[in-house]
């Protein structure tokens, strides 16, 4: 039985670690996605998202809406990321000829990774959070123990619910 999120949130400020650790299984799998949808590598995300789950700690007591958690984590991710983005861009010089990106692909790419993730959360479980872990490269041993599925069976699970990605965004896709 899952507990509501802002019971867990008001558990996990009274030092209740199962509390923590349900927010955690609960919401780290999709802060992970958002991470890596923001272009980080998996070293990167990694830092991203432990600065979120730092910052969750540090605003346990203040948070205005607990209920709405998983928004909050999501939303700092995406902060922590783009943050992290603007750093390591490297400095241009004057003297340096950049070619700037084109406005369009960007956009389309954008688009089309909305459509992708919005796809991905129409999807049933197992399949949302198999390919939610697939996103953060988790590992096959790892994404089993956490969908309680055996080793075996990963790699054709993941197989049909890519199979059933596809055919949703192709629906999606001739539906435009």
């Amino acid at each position: 039985m899952h507990r509501d999120p802002a019971e867990l949130v008001h558990a996990a400020a009274d030092g209740d670690r199962s509390a923590w650790e349900e927010l955690e299984s609960r919401f780290g799998p999709h802060m992970w996605a958002v991470a890596r949808a923001c272009g980080l590598s998996p070293a990167d995300a990694a830092d991203v998202v432990q600065g979120a789950w730092l910052r969750l700690l540090q605003h346990l007591e203040s948070l205005k809406d607990p209920a709405r958690v998983g928004g909050w984590l999501a939303t700092t991710v995406r902060r922590e990321a783009m943050l992290l983005l603007r750093k390591d861009r490297p400095r241009v010089f004057s003297a340096e000829v950049v070619e700037e990106p084109d406005p369009a692909a960007a956009v389309l790419e954008t688009d089309g990774r909305q459509l992708l993730w919005k796809s991905v959360s129409a999807l049933h479980e197992p399949c949302r959070t198999l390919l939610q872990l697939v996103a953060i490269d988790l590992g096959s041993r790892q994404t089993a123990m956490r969908l309680g599925l055996p080793m075996g069976s990963v790699g054709p699970t993941r197989a049909r619910c890519l199979e059933r990605l596809r055919t949703l965004i192709s629906a999606q896709e001739t539906a435009r």
